[in-house]
């Protein structure tokens, strides 16, 4: 099982749309998938079509330890599952704070649930409790990088923040994608942006860039991904590229 946290601080940068888009890909690479919405807004969890507001049960009771795992895992298609965010989870940093071995309270509920091929987490756009409970949980961190001029603002918070917990929390932990979303070719700046990570990241960077797209916008409105709603547009053949990347990278891991 791979586990991999999906972040970064800075907001709209497509977190949310990579993560839905790649675990339905994975899926339909035919490969078992668990999504987990760790966002207190619950953009994934209403972006595949459910209502976060009207859920009994969530990821915020499974951190409480108040519910099994199987009680909040939901079938959203054939071999993809999800575990919902609800926006109770936005109190979770304050109601989880004394609690003894807070940081992983998400790797112990995950600990003996070893179905999935691969485990993907939509973490918050912020490096408090919930993120760091994702980066105890995973071996893998992916971080999308939107093409435009504020891109790598940031990315050294973030990086300091992963060399912490690998040192302190979990030492298997590697940052190992960098994914460039919004990209346009004909524009001078996404070139230069997206030059500028693989000058940083090097092999880091994928070669597969999830290219600006309007149908991987408007499909979270329909609560579809993009294989759902527009099969055949360049969002839905950009993400199945960078699936088979995502593929064949662990293939040469193992």
């Amino acid at each position: 099982m791979t586990t991999i946290a999906l972040i970064n601080q800075k907001g709209g940068v497509g977190k949310t749309t990579v993560t839905m888009n790649l675990g339905a890909g994975l899926a339909r690479e035919g490969h078992q998938v668990l999504m987990i919405d760790l966002d207190p807004q619950a953009n994934l969890t209403y972006a595949l079509g459910i209502p976060a507001h009207e859920l009994d049960v969530s990821v915020y009771d499974l951190l409480k330890g108040d519910v099994p795992l199987e009680d909040v895992l939901l079938d959203r298609e054939e071999r993809l599952q999800l575990i919902p965010a609800s926006l109770e989870l936005s109190g979770a940093e304050m109601a989880l704070a004394n609690v003894a071995g807070r940081e992983f309270l998400l790797r112990e509920a995950l600990d003996s649930f070893t179905e999935p091929d691969y485990v993907l987490i939509d973490c918050p756009p912020s490096l408090g409790l919930l993120t760091i409970n994702a980066l105890t949980s995973a071996q893998e961190i992916y971080v999308p990088v939107q093409t435009e001029f504020l891109a790598l603002q940031g990315m050294s918070t973030l990086i300091q923040t992963i060399e912490v917990v690998q040192r302190r929390l979990n030492r298997d932990l590697q940052l190992s994608g960098i994914i460039a979303t919004r990209y346009d070719k004909r524009k001078t700046l996404n070139r230069e942006v997206a030059d500028k990570l693989t000058e940083h990241f090097g092999d880091k960077v994928f070669k597969s860039y999830i290219r600006e797209n309007v149908s991987l916008a408007e499909s979270p409105s329909y609560g579809q991904t993009i294989f759902e709603y527009r099969p055949k547009s360049n969002g839905a053949k950009d993400f199945l590229t960078l699936c088979k990347e995502v593929i064949g990278r662990r293939a040469d891991q193992i």
